[in-house]
């Protein structure tokens, strides 16, 4: 059997390992995600799972909707933000106050600048685990 032949019988191995033994219910499996942006005036959400919408709550200020929400609010998010611009101010993802919330139901995020300023984002990815 030539080395090519046994690398791609153990890379079909190890593929069939992995499927067997990570599923749907995995936690490091993300529950939710969602690419979406505000442009000309409107949210475009681009590509997702698991997210019913996405609302503007004000500039910067987003609440995303869970089409299956949770069982509880013990998950965790992470988001990115591309600056609406080629040159300037960087858009970071954050939580900044205790009105921002987090609910079965939906998660509540903001896009700021690097001095802390709300700004909108033409792109922002959020992926959610549990």
């Amino acid at each position: 059997m030539s080395l090519a032949s046994q690398l791609t019988a153990l890379a079909s191995r190890i593929g069939l390992e992995i499927k067997a033994k990570i599923s749907a219910d995995h936690p490091g499996v993300a529950k939710a995600w969602v690419c979406f942006g505000y442009v000309g005036n409107s949210i475009v959400i681009r590509s997702g799972h698991n997210v019913a919408s996405v609302t503007r709550l004000a500039a910067g200020r987003y609440r995303v909707y869970f089409a299956t929400p949770f069982p509880d609010t013990n998950y965790c998010w992470t988001a990115l933000a591309r600056s609406s611009v080629d040159s300037g101010q960087q858009r970071i993802a954050i939580v900044r106050s205790t009105t921002d919330q987090k609910t079965a139901q939906y998660v509540d995020i903001a896009c700021a600048t690097g001095s802390s300023s709300f700004a909108d984002s033409t792109e922002i990815n959020l992926v959610v685990f549990r």
